[in-house]
């Protein structure tokens, strides 16, 4: 009887050291409280595996088997949130001719290595608005383990009209061209559109994507006329919430934009031509706007390069790439609210927080820059739960840069702490 004791007494001690041992503390020399802008002082985030149990003030003690992560000389927020990239590719001179070699697993092992980059640049949420499909295998391998990468959700294919910017045989030859449709997310009235969203749900899509008008780096004409019908936009919408997805729309063009709004899309992205009209809408119906101001400048910038971009490209970038900056101090100083997103893989994957400078420039503080990034977007993909602050029962979503952001937002070009739910993937 009395072994029995003992060795009952001695697993309870092991399990309470294993239960210890799941403790991790991050000793915080600056903690942005990213709701108030307040810079607390010497805290401790204290973590149960994969969230945040405790915030404490203070150094708090190591018990035996704790793990302890010192940031004391770092300023410490939340994981950083892209709500507009595409980790499948990534812009380099001749690129538009990928599609013609690459196979499915050649694009597989790529957005691997983009996944992982953007996870390192800080970023540990991303909304991956079009990619071939590959996007979705992506996500699922980042959850299971198998590829290092941000928690991703995903619209898969983006739903485009024929001849649109997300019509995948733009540029083929004719013979090759064929005529794609719901299921390659080409639509030609409504009944179409309910396939194509049907269609996505089916494929494992987090969310919808329409190109609502004409884009820059499609192989085509039109960088900015409307694409889809406002009946076609509300079929898309409607059959969208009957599955639980919220809709992202591409618009560059104010025909197009203001057809999307009125259609109920959740987000507007890029929105570079919108006039004094559409940005009465985005305020009345309090649709968000993703500018993307550092694909803008980074598709004129690389127009300019001869032969970067096919014929048909280039002046559209140089005609509308230049105007994304200037188009969100407008919309920003009108009211309407904005999330961040940047559509990484139009410029390289990592930087990221490069829009952050340029939204300062805007007119943004970097207080509101920094909430876009967390707050708002936690907020637009219904995870505020779970992410975008550093509070008890949040994820354990944690970055760390060298000087106060709110006094040096470039200092989140530069991140040297990644942890992304309970694990860490780079440290100083």
């Amino acid at each position: 009887m009395k072994k029995t004791f003992l060795f009952v007494t001695a697993l309870l001690g092991t399990l309470c050291l294993t239960a210890h041992a799941q403790r991790t503390l991050i000793h915080c020399g600056n903690l942005l409280n990213v709701k108030t802008g307040e810079v607390q002082r010497q805290m401790t985030l204290v973590l149960d595996k994969n969230k945040i149990a405790a915030v404490e003030q203070g150094y708090s003690r190591a018990a035996t088997g704790d793990k302890v992560i010192d940031l004391k000389n770092k300023y410490v927020l939340p994981g950083l949130i892209d709500m507009h990239v595409h980790l499948e590719s990534e812009t380099r001179r001749g690129g538009s001719y990928d599609r013609y070699v690459q196979n499915p697993p050649d694009v597989a092992f790529q957005a691997a290595k983009y996944a992982k980059i953007t996870l390192l640049a800080g970023f540990t949420t991303v909304r991956d608005l079009g990619g071939s499909g590959v996007n979705v295998a992506l996500r699922n391998a980042v959850n299971k383990g198998l590829v290092e990468g941000p928690r991703i959700v995903t619209s898969g294919k983006s739903i485009a009209s024929t001849g649109g910017h997300a019509d995948p045989t733009n540029g083929y030859r004719k013979d090759l061209m064929g005529d794609p449709g719901p299921n390659e997310g080409v639509v030609n009235g409504v009944e179409d559109a309910r396939k194509a969203v049907r269609q996505r749900y089916k494929d494992g899509a987090d969310l919808i994507k329409i190109t609502a008008t004409g884009g820059v780096l499609s192989n085509a004409k039109d960088g900015q006329g409307p694409q889809f019908t406002e009946e076609e936009i509300r079929t898309i919408v409607e059959t969208a919430r009957d599955y639980g997805y919220l809709v992202a729309a591409h618009a560059h063009g104010a025909e197009g934009m203001k057809r999307a709004i009125r259609g109920g899309v959740q987000t507007i992205e890029h929105g570079t031509l919108m006039d004094d009209e559409a940005i009465e809408l985005f305020k009345k119906h309090g649709t968000y706007y993703v500018p993307t101001i550092i694909a803008g400048r980074t598709a004129a910038d690389s127009a300019r390069i001869m032969g970067y971009y096919p014929p048909l490209v280039t002046p559209k970038a140089l005609a509308i790439g230049p105007k994304s900056q200037a188009t969100f101090a407008k919309a920003y100083k009108a009211g309407v609210k904005i999330a961040f997103g940047t559509d990484a893989g139009v410029y390289p994957h990592g930087y990221n927080a490069k829009e952050f400078e340029y939204m300062m420039e805007g007119g943004m503080s970097a207080l509101e820059a920094i909430q876009a990034a967390t707050l708002t977007n936690a907020m637009l993909l219904d995870m505020s739960d779970s992410i975008g602050t550093l509070e008890v029962g949040k994820l354990a979503d944690i970055i760390a840069v060298d000087t106060n952001p709110l006094q040096d937002i470039k200092t989140l070009q530069k991140v040297s702490f990644v942890m992304k739910d309970g694990t860490v993937y780079k440290q100083p």
